[in-house]
């Protein structure tokens, strides 16, 4: 009986398992390829395989639970991004902004509900309280797929979110304090939740110093990769384990996991680990989102629902860009700010339920808002759009009264972005008479050239279209001088079909950016402090009393040796690969037959 009952949930598993995926596999292709995001394709093939669409899948709630996982997973990788002194960088936003934020627009739209839907005022705040939160898992990826979230507008947003990520424990006290059930002595107060958000926080702390950063230079000594995924996996489930035994948020607990090991040397490989899991199970957890999405009571009040995401989106984005004014951000970019925390969030639902458990609202109130969060969360996408099209317009404006490259002469090389590093490359290509053709997107570094004599073009130097207009077809050489990882293989690839003849060089940001195009057939890529690191480390020798000649050899052994490392990295994509060719205290470079005694030894 035991074995039957086994072998029917592993094909219930199995068939879910098709299913789900299948669906997700169709819906993301079909609203990638019109260019309406994945997070809006997730959704909806939720809500067609869901209880209320053809009922292929009826346990979404096991589901969504699982997928959770997915914003744990993604909270510790936003943390391996920021270090502490990052963090504290930015408390001014995590502390003023964001608590302004979730307090004026929780108030404002319970006012909303309490005057549209009659609710009473402890009704309306346990539904308007959880709607000022965002959707961390929509906004989130967003923001770390283009390289903004390293931005000031970017970190402006994360820190929005985080706060609204900590406010769970004092929203979950307010509807407990406003609870009409019978008390549960088993449950925290509030005030014991607090301490435990302190103490939890404090403990996590110090187990990054003393447990979770000696672990990793321990299990990095294995050089065994794998060993790498289960430490990582083991960090994040054991961070947010601890949170979830304290009634708290797991993903906090992953977050703060992550900014501990934000400054630890296998940063990028924990990063690179982690993000496949990241990736699946948050697409999971918008196809839970849009399973549980209940159809029938949009049909039944469909004027209410969309009436009132709408509402809620307009509200929050107007008291989002007043705000923002506030603390001196610029118009266009508070519009984008208020426009890109809009929507309402996945910890809704969680406080919906515990208003619910309190008595505060009917299943039928809890229901009918979470399907307004839903269809706020699917509106996501062409709120992103909105924002693009204001990038767009806002780089014409700026570019009003700047030449663009339409107008430039015939030139050998083209170099995209004017910066510190574009500079030094465009000027030792002058030096020899070649000429070059200058683009730049920042119209202020276009002005300051101007005043040192030099014509610098306005426009993106990525677009093919601007390229062309800059003369790419007969140039011999487009050398993309920008800063940040942002432009990879994949962008590059149109580039290079449309310009075989070019010669493309490229700045790479760090070792892992040039694993990542060593898929495109680019002539040369370089990391963008490696060469300066290299001079320093010869004028080092020199100071310990090293000759010319044996400090040429060591670079050159060095050099070679990276080479050879870097090679066999991309072929694996193993940043661990021939890691015994590293110098190291006990692997050292020979001395040549030449050389005289050490001067070091």
């Amino acid at each position: 009986m035991e074995a039957h009952q086994a072998a029917t949930a592993t094909e219930l598993v199995l068939r879910d398992g098709v299913i789900i995926l299948g669906a997700a596999l169709v819906f993301v292709m079909v609203f990638r390829r019109f260019g309406l995001g994945a997070v809006l394709g997730y959704l909806l093939a939720g809500a067609l395989i869901g209880p209320d669409g053809l009922a292929l899948i009826n346990a979404p709630e096991e589901m969504l639970h699982i997928a959770d996982f997915g914003i744990v997973l993604l909270l510790f990788l936003v943390g391996l991004e920021l270090n502490p002194a990052r963090l504290w960088r930015l408390k001014q936003d995590i502390f003023g902004l964001g608590l302004l934020q979730v307090t004026v627009c929780g108030l404002a739209i319970s006012g909303l509900i309490y005057a549209a839907a009659g609710f009473s005022m402890a009704a309306s705040l346990a539904i308007g309280l959880p709607l000022a939160l965002s959707s961390t898992a929509q906004v989130l990826p967003s923001l770390r797929s283009d390289g903004t979230i390293n931005t000031p507008a970017g970190e402006r947003a994360f820190s929005v979110l985080l706060f609204q990520d900590l406010s769970i424990v004092p929203l979950i006290t307010i509807i407990a304090a406003l609870s009409r059930a019978p008390v549960d002595p088993s449950a925290p107060t509030g005030l014991q939740l607090t301490g435990y958000t302190i103490g939890a926080i404090v403990g996590l702390v110090a187990a990054g110093r003393f447990l979770i950063n000696p672990l990793f230079r321990l299990v990095g000594r294995t050089a065994e990769r794998e060993l790498f995924i289960v430490a990582g996996l083991f960090i994040v489930l054991g961070s947010a384990a601890v949170m979830e035994s304290l009634h708290l948020s797991t993903a906090l607990g992953a977050f703060i996991a992550g900014v501990m090991l934000a400054d630890s040397p296998y940063r990028h490989e924990l990063e690179a680990d982690i993000d496949p899991f990241r990736s699946i199970l948050l697409g999971m957890f918008f196809v839970a989102v849009g399973m549980m999405l209940d159809l029938d009571a949009i049909g039944q009040r469909p004027l209410f629902v969309i009436g009132m995401a709408l509402a809620l989106i307009t509200l929050k984005a107007t008291l989002l860009f007043g705000l923002a004014l506030l603390f001196k951000v610029e118009r266009r970019k508070a519009l984008k700010l208020g426009l890109l925390l809009s929507q309402g969030g996945e910890f809704a639902f969680v406080l919906f339920a515990a208003a619910q458990s309190a008595a505060l609202i009917a299943p039928e109130a809890a229901t009918l808002f979470a399907a307004v969060v839903t269809v706020s969360m699917a509106s996501t996408p062409f709120l992103m759009m909105v924002n693009d099209w204001l990038d767009r317009r806002s780089r014409r404006n700026d570019g009003d009264g700047l030449e663009g490259p339409e107008t430039s002469p015939d030139s050998c090389a083209i170099v995209v972005g004017y910066g510190r590093f574009g500079q030094t490359v465009s000027q030792m290509l002058m030096a020899k008479g070649v000429s070059v053709t200058l683009i730049d997107s920042k119209p202020s570094q276009i002005e300051l050239s101007g005043t040192f004599g030099l014509k610098v073009y306005y426009g993106d130097g990525t677009r093919l279209d601007l390229l062309r207009l800059a003369g790419a077809g007969e140039a011999r050489a487009i050398l993309f001088c920008l800063d940040g990882k942002w432009l990879n293989a994949h962008r590059l690839e149109p580039i290079l079909e449309a310009f075989p003849h070019a010669a493309v060089f490229v700045r790479a940001f760090d070792r892992l950016h040039l694993m990542e195009m060593g898929a495109a057939d680019i002539k040369f890529a370089v990391r963008e402090v490696f060469e300066s690191a290299v001079l320093m480390g010869r004028e080092a020798l020199t100071a310990f009393g090293f000759d010319c000649e044996e400090v040429d050899r060591v670079e050159q052994e060095y050099r070679d040796r990276d080479r050879e490392r870097l090679e066999g990295q991309s072929r694996s994509g193993d940043l661990h690969a021939l890691s015994h060719r590293m110098f190291a205290p006990d692997n050292r470079l020979a001395d040549a037959e030449k050389a005289g005694s050490d001067p070091v030894v």
